[in-house]
């Protein structure tokens, strides 16, 4: 799918490398913090690419998922948790797209706009005059902190007693954050916990996620963008997948600009690059990488070409999306587990990025979306003839 919309996907990479080397320099910064710091947010913000999933007529770029995809592993070479965001930034700025035009009219007034989100319907939401009253909360709630909304899945009562999931716009203004996010990685990402206490939330800021999942939502003005045309879940987890890619050229990186002049401690080699051992690991680690980077295209790539033909997804299609991510995480984690093992014993000093890198693919490999083997069995599941044992597909 060509981008006739705005940039393109060699110039919005060219933007992203240039930002590399600040996401590099802050990265301690943001671990140590807990959150982006405010020069990486301005960068990212001036650099133009928390726009790729704005709509073109509120002066976004709709980016094809090719160029997403490559743009978050350029980040993620430079930082794990920026990419992480700007990853959940662009998957929740997509979704109010696929709200009323007037909502959409709201949130992108200020064209630097950041949105956030949760998939997890963990909140409740009860029917009253002219919309919700809202009252739970999220966890894992990537860059909240510094968003102006929230897209966040609730629980919707209905009168024959049943609930139905749906996704509600809020402002983060009408949210309590619990600062909870002390954790072993991406912990840059600032994935704090929020709250709704009886928040108000208007019909034409609720959404059925229903048709969202299933791809048959009802578009206003964005109805002829093939960027919105598609169903949430091959979106999200396209988009997301990104990151793990960026992590497993980030330890490659890492790796080889602390290779020359090692030495192999308790051994005769001088230069750790001499070592036949040196040679199988890079070796394995560059295949894991290059399948890492097979299936993150591969499932952009779906995205793109469907979107571009105008056609629907079959349960297969979707449930392919979710095994090319699982192996997408599970190969670059394989990458970054090698190369991190080769590093040496100086490698745990937390000076070292490759330890960093370590942890964030691992955190990353546990979210419950991205974990290899569920989406292995999900697929395997639908090959088999039965049914998907989840709606996130």
């Amino acid at each position: 799918m060509e981008n006739t919309n705005g940039p393109s996907r060699e110039e919005l990479v060219a933007r992203a490398a240039e930002l590399v080397p600040l996401l590099q320099k802050n990265a301690p910064w943001i671990e140590e913090n807990r959150r982006l710091s405010d020069d990486v947010v301005a960068a990212l913000t001036e650099s133009g690419l928390l726009k790729m999933r704005v709509p073109r007529h509120h002066g976004g770029y709709e980016s094809p998922m090719r160029t997403v995809v490559d743009v978050l592993a350029e980040l993620g070479r430079g930082d794990g948790s920026t990419s992480w965001t700007a990853a959940v930034w662009a998957v929740s700025t997509w979704m109010v797209g696929m709200f009323p035009d007037e909502v959409q009219d709201e949130v992108f007034a200020d064209p630097d706009v950041r949105v956030s989100g949760i998939l997890s319907p963990t909140a409740m939401a009860v029917p009253t005059d002219g919309g919700v009253v809202l009252n739970g909360k999220w966890s894992f709630n990537t860059g909240s902190q510094q968003s102006a909304w929230n897209t966040n899945a609730a629980v919707r009562a209905l009168p024959d007693g049943s609930y139905e999931p749906i996704m509600v716009l809020v402002p983060l203004s009408d949210l309590a954050v619990v600062d909870d996010w002390h954790t072993s990685g991406l912990r840059g990402s600032g994935s704090v916990s929020t709250v709704a206490q009886d928040v108000f939330v208007p019909d034409a800021r609720v959404l059925s996620m229903g048709p969202v999942l299933a791809g048959v939502h009802q578009l206003g003005r964005n109805a002829a963008s093939p960027v919105y045309r598609a169903p949430f879940m091959p979106t999200a987890c396209a988009t997301v997948g990104a990151v793990a890619l960026g992590l497993a050229r980030a330890a490659r990186e890492a790796f080889f600009e602390r290779l020359p002049g090692r030495k192999i401690t308790y051994t005769a080699y001088e230069n750790q690059s001499e070592a036949p051992i040196t040679h199988l690991v890079t070796a394995e680690a560059a295949t894991h990488a290059a399948e890492a980077d097979f299936h993150a295209f591969a499932a952009a790539g779906m995205l793109d070409d469907k979107a571009a033909a105008g056609e629907g997804w079959t349960l297969e299609e979707r449930a392919r999306v979710r095994l090319h991510l699982g192996a997408t995480v599970r190969r670059a984690k394989e990458t970054v587990d090698l190369l991190s093992s080769a590093s040496g014993g100086s490698s745990v000093y937390s000076g070292v990025p490759i330890q960093r890198i370590q942890r964030d693919a691992q955190t990353l490999s546990l979210h419950a979306i991205m974990h290899p083997a569920t989406n292995l069995e999900l697929y395997g599941r639908v090959l088999c003839g039965l049914e998907p044992n989840t709606h996130y597909v």
